[in-house]
């Protein structure tokens, strides 16, 4: 660590030095020192200002003349920083000081430097005051100057100048405002967007510049005439090619192939554009730069269908860009590098013609006020020297040798104000048509005042060097570390000790940043460059000054990016015998550009976005201000009117309209209601093409809703007037199509019906006499017994095959019927035991029901249910082995479902034959067993339980056996009518002795029905039968005879028995009589149909005659109790 020695006041290195140095080395040492002092206190990249203890400024640096335009002679012993500070910020910084340290402190001086005053560490914003009377902000630190008793004899006021961070935070400000402009004409855009959002179509050929468009897979759907200009390719030959094959693109830099961006488009559904140098390679190979857009196309549902890629040729435009910027750049590289002051002037009579900024600060004159002045008024001896004779501008002007350094001859300059200070100048001769000079002049006040001052500020350059706001650095010429500040310290946190005559600066500095540094400048320089310490110096060791930003690595390992200032120190012979690295840290600038790149590409991609929306858009969008003059446009637009944008805004809206009266009608529509719809305009191009559009518009206002204009879209509407014709006549023929298949649908059913009808009346006399057959008396023989036994077999199954054929029909046709309520399970399985268990005794099959303990209820249809169960145990007992079981088990699987297996223990079925089940009559290789099936009785089951909101499912393990399932929704529990635990007993019919004689009117036409019915009331004794041929004579018997109850069918000659019926209603002496169906006619259709028109019951053929006899016993004792008035069941 330093120390502060009296006398001559010079800094002590004691780290490092031991009793045992000479007094020679010694002495080496410490004009070693005093070089790299000196160097560190000159920098010019800060302004470094030290005081008395009562403020007076002593020491005013080249950075603060530089920064502040006053020389060191003008404040030295003359005035304090606050005088150079602005009086409201030193004003209000003693105030609210003041509040913080609750101690009264004066305007004034004592602001700046009371927190020092007290040892507290002080950093803050301020604003100087130039000598010009310009402004500007920087960040100051002060550091209170303590002598060896730590008695306070002066401050140190190092400033940086923050203009660059307040533009950067006045430039978010900016930009923050234009997002939230930008974001609020978003918004009106998106409201009129969304109203026409259910009308877009895609139609591209109408934008200016080139258009592809693709499908959701990339393929070409659209090439305007321009893209097959630019492309090569022609519509017809690019239709459904990949977009890569026509838009093939490559990076002029790399001529590696550029990524499309129609890809991201199609995979995000994100607006892109292509990175810069992009060039097009057209089919013949010729090339063009490209500029682009690409949106997404989406349908009403905001899907992503494909994309629209608009392109155009720029070469022509590249190359005027780039020539600007490279002028532009030369020009500001030359505004910003130059120092020193650069006046040119006529070399006869020495007339200014040009002066640069730096000159301008130098001498405190204007450039205006020096232009025609001769060049004597800054360089008073120059006018002396010409007086006599002395050709002093040859004199001045540079010699080999000094341009080769950089040096001139030193002259004394004098200031606007009058003011004299050294300089150095250096005269070139040039020609531009006739001869000038070109002064460059250097104010090197601060380099004599620094010379003079050097023993002096001893004490003030110790108290600045270990400054802890910045870090600095000091090595040898090799590289190795001999001074190491506080800052340093701080910054790094290793010690003096640490470092010092041990490492360089690389060793501290990220190694892949070092390596890439000295690749750099290899490359700029064109000599190789060493990584390491060579690469953080080599620019300064040439004399070039170098400030970059390097990451510094501290002692516990983390990171912080830095700006670091290197200087070569020179001694006296301009030898170098060390650098000096200044070091700031620049995490909080970083996190600045950070942020600001985040917010300009947020900016700039909210501003193509919006674009992007506009110029996409099908329809033609512009804006209009309250009194209908456009401001902006779309290329619809351009193409909808056949003008150019410049020639559209500015002009009135109604003038690009037929009606213009129409159309400023519309516009103070919108002004009134806020917004339109659907506003019918025609539009009129410039070439006379006339084109109706769908006029829709809404108001637009700024963030303070003040009233800006309209915004609106016009869209062309010819397409989707062709289209509703074209719909109209699809549904005409829809219309045609639906009427078609529904009379082949009613011919269906009525093929069906007559189906049914037609088997069913033979099959009535089949089984009718079949069973009285049965029954009769005398009992048939054994053998009668077997054939009766076949006959009733083949026709109650062929019943049941008509039946599962008309079931697949109507399921098939969407017309069956079914009623959905809450059943209770445990009774239908008793019902399904009931009528299950002679087949399975009869087969030698054991089958077992569950007990349920819970009285379950599911949703379904009551009889269809039964039919899907009986189906499935019907099979298992079928295919079933000899003396095997049937087991039917109930689980409730959730909280909603309930699931129904039945288990046998047959052969079990192959994965083969499992993906086989479920098809119409596919009876899986069964169709040659003893077993008769059809193959759509499983069919039939599965269509019913997925009508009920079910499932049905099968497990099979060959050689064990198959479990089928099904699965229903439950139902909350009903009350249960007393008695339903038990089946109730079928009605038997009881005939009293000496009961009176029945009468039974029997009306039918096929003779074989009306003798199967004669023979069944021949059995009762107590009813006697008239019988009618059709129904014209039936109605007359009935009147004639009065029968207690009258079977009718239903097709009859002439009359239908549903007509007679209503006869027979209608007429006071027959309109009690009970009369009941008896009909072939067995569609559910038909059953409904006759219980509508009233008969009592509605039976099927073929009858079952113990049925038969309990729906006829149920109409006697209806007709009965009409004559009591007694209440009896109604018909169902």
């Amino acid at each position: 660590m330093s120390k502060i020695i009296r006398g001559p006041a010079i800094l002590d290195t004691a780290a490092g030095t031991t009793a045992s140095i000479t007094e020679v080395q010694r002495q080496e040492a410490l004009l070693k020192t005093g070089a790299l002092q000196s160097a560190i206190f000159n920098s010019a990249n800060f302004s470094s200002i030290a005081t008395d203890a009562k403020g007076v400024i002593q020491i005013f640096n080249v950075g603060a003349e530089r920064m502040l335009g006053y020389t060191a002679a003008d404040v030295m012993n003359k005035i304090t920083p606050a005088d150079i500070s602005d009086p409201q910020e030193v004003i209000a910084r003693a105030q609210a000081l003041s509040l913080e340290l609750a101690t009264p402190i004066r305007p004034g001086f004592e602001a700046l430097v009371f927190k020092a005053s007290r040892g507290i560490e002080d950093i803050y914003e301020l604003t100087y005051i130039r000598k010009d009377g310009s402004r500007f902000p920087a960040i100051v630190s002060v550091t209170a100057l303590r002598d060896a008793e730590d008695a306070i004899i002066g401050y140190l006021l190092i400033g940086t100048d923050n203009t660059a961070r307040k533009q950067v935070e006045a430039e978010q400000q900016r930009l923050l405002e234009i997002q939230e402009k930008t974001n609020k004409q978003l918004q009106q855009a998106n409201v009129t967007l969304q109203v026409s959002e259910e009308k877009l179509a895609v139609t591209l050929n109408s934008i200016g510049d080139a258009v592809i468009a693709t499908d959701a897979g990339a393929r070409v759907t659209l090439l305007n005439p321009l893209a097959e200009q630019l492309t090569g390719w022609t519509q017809v030959l690019a239709t459904g090619r990949p977009v890569d094959e026509i838009f093939h693109i490559i990076n002029k830099e790399t001529r590696q192939p550029a990524t499309i961006p129609v890809m991201e488009t199609l995979a995000h559904g994100t607006i892109q554009g292509l990175a810069n140098h992009t060039v097009l390679i057209a089919r013949d190979g010729s090339e063009c730069d490209i500029a682009d857009s690409c949106a997404p196309i989406r349908d009403r549902d905001s899907q992503v269908i494909g994309a629209v890629l608009v392109f155009r040729d720029v070469t022509g435009e590249y190359a005027v860009q780039q020539a600007l910027r490279d002028s532009a750049a030369q020009i500001q590289t030359i505004l910003n590098t130059v120092v020193d002051g650069i006046i040119t002037f006529h070399a006869r009579g020495g007339t200014v013609e040009t002066v640069n900024p730096a000159a301008e600060r130098m001498f405190g004159y204007t450039a205006a006020e020096l232009i025609g002045q001769n060049f004597s008024l800054l360089i008073p001896e120059l006018d002396r020297d010409q007086r006599n004779g002395n050709g002093s501008l040859e004199y001045y002007s540079a010699s080999d040798e000094a341009r080769a350094s950089g040096l001139g001859r030193e002259v004394m300059g004098q200031r606007k104000d009058g003011s004299i200070f050294p300089m150095e100048m250096a005269v070139s001769e040039m020609w531009l048509g006739q001869r000038y000079f070109t002064g460059i002049l250097r104010d090197i006040t601060a380099r004599k005042q620094a010379e003079a001052a050097l023993l002096k500020a001893g004490a003030l350059q110790s108290a600045i060097f270990n400054s802890a706001n910045f870090s600095s650095i000091a090595t040898d010429a090799k590289g190795v570390i001999q001074i190491f500040n506080v800052g340093a310290e701080r910054m790094l946190g290793y010690t003096a000790a640490d470092v010092m005559n041990k490492i360089t600066p690389a060793d501290i500095s990220d190694p892949q940043e070092v390596i890439a540094r000295a690749n750099t400048l290899s490359v700029e320089l064109s000599t190789p460059i060493a990584p390491g310490f060579e690469a953080l110096v080599f620019k300064a060791s040439r004399g070039i000054e170098d400030i970059y930003e390097l990451t510094y690595i501290r002692k516990d390992g983390s990171r912080f990016p830095a700006v670091v200032s290197v200087t070569a120190l020179r001694d006296a012979k301009n030898a170098i015998i060390g650098y000096l690295l200044i070091g700031t840290d620049n995490t909080a600038r970083k996190q600045v550009e950070a942020e600001q790149k985040l917010l300009d590409q947020r900016l700039r991609d909210q501003q193509f976005y919006t674009r992007s929306l506009i110029e996409s858009n099908i329809d033609a969008l512009m804006t209009t201000d309250p009194s209908g003059i456009i401001t902006d446009v779309n290329k619809q637009m351009e193409a909808l009117t056949g003008c150019t944008r410049d020639e559209l805004i500015g002009a009135p809206f109604k003038n690009y309209f037929t009606d213009p009266e129409r159309a400023e009608a519309g516009i103070k529509l919108v002004l009134s209601e806020k917004k339109v719809t659907d506003y019918e305009l025609t539009a009129r191009a410039r070439d006379g093409k006339e084109t109706v559009v769908s006029y829709n518009a809404t108001t637009f206002y700024d963030r303070d809703r003040k009233l800006q204009g309209v915004f609106a879209a016009a869209r062309d509407v010819t397409e989707r007037k062709r289209l509703d014709q074209v719909l109209q006549e699809k549904n005409v023929e829809l219309t045609n199509a639906k009427a078609v298949a529904e009379k082949a649908n009613l011919a269906k059913s009525d093929f069906l019906s007559s189906m049914s009808h037609e088997l069913r009346s033979p099959l009535n006399a089949i089984l009718g006499f079949a069973q009285l057959m049965e029954s009769g008396s005398p009992l048939p023989t054994p053998t009668q017994k077997a054939s009766i036994d076949q006959i009733l077999q083949a026709g109650w199954y062929l019943l049941e095959l008509i039946n599962e054929i008309l079931d697949l029909a109507l399921i098939e046709s969407g017309k069956l019927s079914l009623s959905l309520e809450p059943i209770y399970l445990p009774e239908v399985l008793l019902d399904c035991q009931a009528m299950i268990e002679p087949q399975a005794q009869k087969s030698g099959i054991r089958i077992s029901f569950p007990q349920l303990e819970i009285p379950y209820f599911v949703k379904a249809d009551r009889t269809r249910v039964k039919q899907v169960l009986i189906n499935l145990l019907s099979n298992a007992i079928k295919y079933n082995r000899a003396g095997g079981t049937v087991e039917v088990a109930c689980s409730v699987n959730t909280a909603e479902r309930i699931r129904i297996s039945v288990q046998d223990t047959g052969e079990g079925l192959s994965p083969e034959k499992l993906a086989q089940l479920f098809q119409p009559f596919n009876r899986l290789g069964q169709e040659a067993s003893a077993e008769e099936g059809t193959g759509i009785g499983l069919m039939v089951s599965k269509r019913l339980v997925e009508l009920m909101a079910g499932e049905i499912g099968v497990e099979s393990t060959v050689g064990v056996g198959s479990v089928f399932w099904i699965e229903l929704n439950l139902a909350a529990a009903q009350q249960l009518a007393a008695g339903t635990d038990e089946p109730l007993p079928l009605l038997q019919a009881h005939v009293p002795r000496g009961a009176a004689l029945r009468t039974l009117l029997y009306v039918e036409d096929n003779r074989a029905n009306m003798q199967l019915v004669e023979q069944i009331i021949a059995r009762r004794p107590d009813m006697r039968l008239l019988s009618a041929g059709d129904g014209t004579r039936g109605i007359a018997l009935a009147r004639i005879h009065q029968p207690e109850v009258i079977l009718m069918d239903i097709n009859l000659p002439g009359i239908s028995g549903i007509q007679a019926l209503k006869i027979l209603r209608e007429d006071p002496v027959t309109a009690h009589i009970p009369v009941l169906a008896i009909s072939a006619n067995a569609m559910p259709r038909d059953i409904q149909k006759g219980l509508e028109a009233g008969f009592f019951r509605y039976l099927t053929k073929p009858i079952k005659v113990n049925e038969f006899m309990e729906a006829l016993d149920m109409a006697l004792e209806l007709a009965e109790a009409e004559l009591d008035g007694a209440v009896v069941p109604g018909p169902t």
